[in-house]
């Protein structure tokens, strides 16, 4: 993990995690996760795989992402979605279990998990989770209760300000 960051940071380009790691950030209780899912700036995206090639990392590529392997168990993995292309301008520092890194802003980390759960391609086990997720941010800041579309607001509590 500490590979991946340095070379990003290394090379000024504009990233930020997003999923779990950035959920674990804005919520109150972190929970494991096994992968590290970010994003570049569109432009940036051949750069970060040539850098991260040269880094060691084997590269597998997908059509709405291209993951990264290390010598960790930790997979990584950067999604080329379009809704994710200005999430880096907005990225905010954190520290992430002792990590110094970039995660998306609070809104954008809402925005993202909102869009994978109504993914009806993904496993229902992922959108479940992906749901844990919403409800941990809604729980950590209430005032996103505001903002949630009314498909979620029927599943969840609303929670004390």
């Amino acid at each position: 993990m500490m590979r991946f960051v340095s070379c990003l940071e290394r090379a000024d380009i504009p990233w930020c995690a997003i999923g779990g790691v950035a959920v674990n950030h804005w919520a109150e209780e972190p929970m494991v996760t096994r992968d590290v899912d970010f994003v570049v700036a569109v432009e940036a995206i051949d750069k970060t795989v040539a850098l991260l090639e040269a880094a060691g990392f084997i590269t597998t590529r997908f059509e709405w992402s291209i993951n990264f392997k290390g010598t960790s168990r930790v997979s990584i993995q950067l999604s080329t979605e379009e809704l994710y292309h200005s999430f880096p301008s907005r990225s905010v520092p954190a520290d992430v279990h002792g990590i110094l890194l970039r995660v998306a802003s609070l809104e954008d980390t809402l925005t993202g998990k909102i869009a994978a759960w109504r993914d009806a391609r993904r496993r229902q086990s992922k959108r479940v989770k992906d749901l844990g997720d919403i409800i941990r941010l809604i729980e950590a800041h209430p005032r996103l209760w505001s903002v949630l579309p009314a498909e979620l607001k029927g599943q969840i509590e609303k929670p004390e300000e």
